[in-house]
């Protein structure tokens, strides 16, 4: 098969990987890519967002199959685009509906959605300026801390955490007025959840679906989930308290009514499922839905898959998915991402990396990388996830923290705390 895979971050370096590696794939194109899905295939100079131009690029290198690697082009209706357009209807698509990619697209659809098929989820409420005044009646309704969600995408940054009433109603205010742009129009006010975060991955065919190995995010810039949100600054797989007991539940309570609502509600969907949980004292509650796989936790999860990639996603995406047996490799896998300085705000551009061909038993999936003039320099805050296996979450963790030291750039930061909170579950168990 002739591939395309679109979008430019680690995640999608990391399904390159994969898929170059299967005897099923021929030839290989990303679009954009960045410097390090060049070594897997050809990188093509074309927005996802572009799709008059991808029609283009699946005609002219005949491809076979496209797998949307980030949320825009699925939100903005990339499925539904090539499933009508003549010229390329035949090609096999992994992914949403435009319908369906409103899980994501939209929190305030999430949550009717979920109330509908009876998820469980946090208390809520969604607001417009119009209902400024109910929305701090609701706010007054619940206790400290309060979470605020842009109903939009973001880009990951739209959700705000708040401590105090009156700053709870003053960005509730912000939001509405713009803040987030368009994304803020309406804002959903939620129940702040307690526990422990984990994120859940399924495959879906829209009848049948795998669930795949689970992992946990480290969202906040500094050690000891301090500072500003990221886009994510590391991550581990498997879960130590996502025991099978748990997964039953996550199965039963949460996974099942939402593969189910989507059919009944006839929503098509294909692709896959993320979705964001709270353990709550043993019960999962969902915090949001994601219509593609995480970054950075897809350089965990499928590093952790040893299937054919190709084989699964065909399989998946033309109803088939009921043929295929999911493998997990039983290591733990540990990525830690290396950033720009400045990251989540003002960073430089454009420096030198060194050290990517001295690794040892680890994997460098490039993110905000280019290639310039024969050199890989640093394009973006998010620079390369380095990913580790070991038989122990010790072992992973160890792997990826030397490996992190070994590569080089101006102004590198990574946290040194990845997955280091969970040990203490691993020490409870021996």
């Amino acid at each position: 098969m002739n591939i395309l895979i679109l979008g430019s971050g680690g995640r999608e370096h990391v399904f390159a990987t994969k898929i170059s590696e299967s005897p099923l794939c021929q030839k290989l194109f990303i679009a954009p890519g960045n410097a390090g899905t060049a070594a897997c295939g050809q990188n093509l100079n074309v927005s996802p967002l572009d799709f008059p131009a991808i029609e283009k690029v699946c005609i002219d290198h005949q491809i076979d199959m496209i797998i949307p690697g980030n949320e825009d082009p699925l939100v903005a209706g990339i499925v539904d685009f090539v499933k009508s357009t003549e010229s390329i209807k035949h090609i096999l698509i992994l992914g949403p509906s435009k319908a369906g990619a409103m899980l994501e697209g939209s929190k305030d659809f999430s949550k009717v959605f979920m109330q509908k098929h009876g998820v469980p989820t946090a208390a809520y409420l969604s607001v417009t300026a119009e209902t400024y005044t109910e929305g701090c009646e609701f706010l007054e309704s619940l206790k400290a801390p309060y979470v605020l969600k842009a109903d939009g995408l973001a880009a990951g940054k739209g959700v705000l955490i708040e401590a105090d009433l009156n700053q709870a109603k003053q960005s509730l205010h912000d939001m509405l007025h713009g803040k987030f742009g368009a994304a803020g129009n309406t804002v959903v006010i939620e129940e702040f959840l307690h526990g422990i975060e984990m994120s859940c991955f399924v495959l879906t065919d829209g009848t049948d679906y795998m669930l795949l190995p689970e992992a946990k995010d480290y969202k906040r810039i500094g050690e000891g989930d301090t500072g500003l949100n990221t886009g994510g600054m590391g991550a581990v797989s498997p879960v130590p308290f996502a025991d099978e007991a748990f997964l039953d539940k996550v199965k039963t309570t949460i996974v099942d009514p939402t593969v189910a609502g989507l059919k009944s509600d006839g929503i098509p969907y294909t692709g896959f499922i993320f979705i964001g949980l709270m353990n709550c004292d043993g019960t999962p509650k969902v915090i949001e839905y994601n219509c593609r796989m995480g970054d950075p936790e897809t350089e965990v999860v499928l590093h952790r898959i040893q299937n054919d990639h190709v084989e699964l996603y065909k399989a998946a995406s033309s109803g088939q998915l009921k043929s295929q047996t999911l493998k997990i490799n039983p290591q733990h896998a540990v990525t830690v991402f290396l950033v720009s300085g400045g990251y989540p705000e003002t960073f430089g551009k454009g420096y030198e990396i060194s050290g990517l061909d001295q690794l040892k038993s680890a994997k460098a999936y490039h993110a905000g990388t280019k290639i310039d003039h024969d050199k890989i320099v640093t394009n973006g805050g998010r620079v390369i996830a380095v990913s580790a296996l070991g038989n122990s979450m010790q072992e992973a963790l160890k792997l990826a923290m030397e490996n992190a030291d070994t590569i080089q750039f101006e102004n590198k930061y990574f946290r040194k705390d990845i997955g280091k909170d969970l040990l203490k579950y691993y020490n409870e168990q021996l």
